[in-house]
């Protein structure tokens, strides 16, 4: 039996994380292992490698051949042991704190928003007599386009009675 010593992939989906594993060569990828070794995680910073250097070194003993990324795994798991207490914690890579607003959202904020006076005696005065003025000029704007719009408009709604009417009188005759 030929015997590898390789990762499988455990994790959720986007999210991975990894196995070492002796597994006979011919199996898959995630397929029952022979041994667990370690475990490897790339989405941490740094990323986490923690192997079991006894048993692996066991494995290649009785004929096992690590895989290439074993073996840097393997290189990386020696150069942390050198450092010792000097490393940090790896620390689980998170997403931005903050996530893009949506459209909806950019065009409520682009919008402007209604501004408010403040309850004091002489704006409160100042202010309805400003509001008075623009309230006439917006009234006599709206009803100079009416007027305007009317005549015009009136013509064919009186011919449409006309119409009616006549209609109305041949069915009773």
């Amino acid at each position: 039996m030929a015997v590898r010593i390789r990762l499988t992939r455990v994790g959720a989906t986007k999210r991975p994380a990894y196995r070492v594993v002796a597994i006979d060569r011919r199996r898959s990828r995630d397929g029952r292992a022979l041994e667990i070794l370690g475990y490897y995680d790339p989405l941490t910073e740094p990323a986490t490698v923690q192997l079991d250097t006894a048993k692996i070194q066991a494995w290649m003993s009785k004929g096992a051949q690590p895989s290439e990324t074993v073996v840097k795994l393997m290189r990386q798991s020696e150069r942390a042991a050198t450092a010792g207490a000097e490393a940090e914690k790896p620390k689980r890579a998170t997403r931005a704190a903050k996530p893009k607003p949506s459209k909806k959202a950019q065009a409520k904020a682009v919008a402007p928003e209604p501004t408010t006076v403040p309850a004091d005696a002489d704006t409160a005065s100042a202010a309805p007599e400003a509001d008075a003025a623009e309230t006439e000029v917006a009234a006599e704007a709206v009803t100079e386009e009416p007027e305007a719009a009317e005549p015009e408009a009136a013509e064919p709604a009186a011919e449409a009675d006309d119409a009616k009417a006549a209609g109305a009188e041949k069915a009773e005759a």
